[in-house]
């Protein structure tokens, strides 16, 4: 009974692995460059009020050459549009598409007609019963300085000739945050009223790359309620004629669209009331995520108005992000990385991580640190599940009986042998609980390697230059003695050394495990088969979890020898006492 509970288990075990190779990816890929692009158009507005809708701008085409101002910060460095007033060049200083040191700079920003173009605008729009000439994608703004780094501001100025003058004062920290703010000023003569808008634009469908285990697209939390768009339904349930498919009016928040470790958001004024949006404009395939201002600004003759919001492009660093959150008082901001639906269990695993991280200079080696406080942990739960396994192979000449004496009567069979389980105190299911209760710990990891950008190119040792990449080397090709990838003809045939040392502590662990139950040799074959099935999927999972689930074996074979030569002293103690 105790061996085919073992079995059940370890099959269990393999279809939930199994399960995860097919829903969830197995590596990031790079965004298809032959996506539909943007053309140098700008995009339509997105939906105001529908007392206020604004006029679409999307026909408007730049007319001139573009004037650029430097953008030089510690964190990024690009430029700033004066045409249109466009964030639309921007890279992160610190961060490298690939682990090779002559990898270009990761880019979150692009200017339209150039490749997978993502920008950022903003700007007023005005009643829709009121004619007033606005600034849009065409208008070029002269600019207070020639350059905008962490200690100089800009400040944009654009006088429309007819009474108003609007200024954009743009400043950055030391990080990837913007603070936009806009004013206009009423030189009139009467009131004016207008709404501020601010949106995030991606001018192609990027290719997504997370499958169930990562939300890539649209994102907004308002009103402290999270919603997650696709591209596919943003594109497809757009309502004319601004072709916005979801809305939620509400008190500040953020709204943007994520890939798996970058972020382009817009934060609005955290008091003021807006209308979120997520459009699509199918003329020129630009997806649009946005806030507009649901009441008017009213600026009286003579006076100024101002609107003020912040501006995030870069990276999803997990404590940046939560230092934000709390510095501006924006509502959950740290969703932007999802840590999924066990996110009260996965935050705190990376948390700790990130934590040993801190002490050791390297996330492997924090792994296995991490695999040993599990174990610790656990080991209550580990030896009380050895007893239940130790019991029951110990009475299976009792159980042989009992087959024998009923084997003609089944039902009669079974209540005998819960029976003598009972009285032995073996629970049949015990050997369950350690599964059962790790397989969060398992998932944890596993989230936390996939989305966070801190596993992101971590180096271990070796060859491991990412941890949240498969192991790079293959021993079909003789690790790499043979210029030739055999995975590009088979994906099987892709078996890297780390998940090599984890099917070979998986056969020792099964080996030591088998001392402690009786298996007939149908048995045997079946649970030697496991650990092979087991190393082919580990080949295409993230080497930090290869590595953590090989040192888990290893301590776990230990914790076993060990635990075992108690049990097997402690019944011959047992032995010699008796008279």
């Amino acid at each position: 009974m105790d061996t085919k509970r073992l079995i059940l288990a370890t099959l269990l075990s393999a279809s939930v692995f199994i399960g995860f190779d097919y829903f969830f990816p197995h590596a990031a890929k790079t965004p298809d460059p032959a996506a539909p692009q943007q053309t140098a158009s700008a995009p339509a507005v997105s939906q105001q009020p529908a007392a206020s809708a604004p006029v679409a701008d999307a026909a408007a085409q730049p007319d001139g050459p573009e004037s650029r101002i430097a953008i030089d910060a510690p964190a990024v460095q690009g430029s700033l549009n004066l045409r249109g007033a466009r964030l639309d060049d921007l890279v992160l200083k610190n961060y490298r598409e690939t682990t090779d040191a002559n990898s270009p700079d990761v880019r979150v920003l692009s200017q339209t007609g150039k490749p997978n173009p993502d920008f950022i605008d903003f700007g007023w729009r005005a009643p829709a019963d009121v004619a007033v000439h606005l600034p849009d994608a065409t208008t070029l703004w002269k600019a207070d300085n020639t350059h905008l780094d962490a200690t100089h501001p800009v400040t944009l100025t654009w006088d429309n000739g007819q009474g108003l003058v609007f200024d954009v004062a743009l400043s950055i920290d030391q990080n990837f945050m913007f603070t936009v703010t806009q004013r206009v000023h009423n030189q009139t003569g009467q009131a004016v009223s207008l709404y501020p808008y601010y949106r995030v634009n991606r001018g192609y469908t990027p290719e997504t790359n997370g499958g169930m285990l990562v939300h890539e697209g649209p994102i907004s939390v308002i009103d402290g309620r999270l919603n997650e768009g696709s591209y596919k339904s943003v594109r497809n349930d757009g309502v004319p004629p601004n072709n916005v498919s979801w809305s939620h009016q509400g008190t500040g928040g953020w709204a943007g669209i994520t890939d798996k470790y970058w972020l382009m958001a817009v934060l609005p004024d955290q008091a003021a009331q807006v209308v979120g949006t997520y459009g699509y404009q199918p003329q020129n395939s630009t997806y649009q995520v946005g806030f507009t201002g649901t009441a008017p600004i009213q600026v009286a003759a003579g006076q100024t108005g101002s609107s003020e919001t912040h501006v995030f492009a870069g990276a999803k660093e997990v404590r940046l992000l939560d230092q934000y959150e709390k510095n501006l008082h924006v509502p959950m901001f740290w969703k932007a990385v999802d840590f999924g639906w066990l996110s009260f269990l996965t935050r705190p695993v990376f948390f700790v991580l990130d934590w040993l991280y801190s002490l050791f200079g390297n996330f492997g080696l924090a792994l296995l640190t991490f695999t040993v406080i599990v174990k610790i942990a656990f080991l209550p739960l580990t030896i009380k599940q050895m007893r239940m396994t130790w019991k029951t192979s110990r009475l299976k000449p009792k159980v042989d009986q009992l087959r024998a004496r009923y084997k003609d009567d089944p039902m009669a069979m079974q209540q005998q042998m819960m029976l003598l389980y009972r009285q032995e105190g073996v629970n049949l299911f015990g050997g369950f609980l350690p599964l059962f209760i790790q397989a969060p710990v398992f998932w944890c990891l596993y989230k936390d390697l996939y989305v966070t950008i801190e596993m992101r190119h971590a180096p271990f040792f070796g060859w491991i230059k990412d941890l949240s990449a498969p192991d790079p080397t293959n021993i079909f090709n003789l690790f790499g003695l043979i210029p030739f990838d055999p995975s590009h003809v088979l994906a099987l045939l892709s078996l890297g050394a780390w998940p090599i040392i984890y099917g070979g502590t998986m056969f020792l662990m099964q080996k030591i495990s088998a001392s402690s139950t009786s298996m007939d040799p149908a048995q045997q074959k079946v649970m030697t088969f496991i650990p092979l099935l087991f190393t082919f999927f580990m080949a295409h999972q993230p080497v930090g979890l290869v590595i953590y689930y090989s040192w888990s074996n290893l301590l776990t074979a230990l914790q076993q020898v060990i635990i075992l030569g108690r049990f097997k002293a402690a019944d011959k103690k047992a032995v010699v006492s008796k008279p």
